[in-house]
């Protein structure tokens, strides 16, 4: 005697039930990474993360020569409250060279984290002229630069 499709409705949905409910069993929060959510720097450079958004706060210990080679950049180096140093390349063609940058001075920034063995670069710190990439910033002594 077939089984009405009612009953037989019941019956698979009974069965997926359980399998979730199994599968469940095995879920540990505690085990689960979520790379996407990256909510410092010094997480970045640990896990050894790249195009990853970022703002960044720090204080300026080194000034670098312009990069005045293809596109032209100010850079620095800022140091993290984590003790975590980063390069920062800010492209002055797209954004406004910093004026005034000085050592020991305080900065907080908004770019594209790239990891690499020294501590990383932050990039991307101004605008997107063509709208595809998030817009980056530099907050120096009052002023914002993008």
């Amino acid at each position: 005697m077939p089984i009405p499709p009612r009953q037989q409705q019941r019956f698979w949905l009974l069965i997926a039930f359980a399998i979730v409910a199994y599968a469940a069993s095995f879920y540990d929060p505690a085990s689960t990474t979520q790379p996407d959510l990256i909510s410092s720097v010094q997480d970045a450079y640990t896990q050894q993360r790249s195009d990853v958004q970022l703002e960044v706060t720090g204080f300026i210990t080194t000034l670098l020569p312009d990069d005045n080679e293809g596109t032209r950049h100010q850079k620095f180096i800022v140091k993290t409250p984590s003790g975590l140093t980063v390069l920062v390349a800010h492209n002055m063609d797209l954004a406004p060279r910093i004026l005034q940058l000085q050592t020991g001075k305080s900065i907080t920034l908004y770019g594209e984290y790239e990891w690499n063995q020294r501590g990383g670069i932050i990039h991307w710190t101004h605008h997107d002229p063509n709208g595809r990439h998030p817009d980056g910033w530099i907050d120096y002594q009052g002023r914002r630069y993008q």
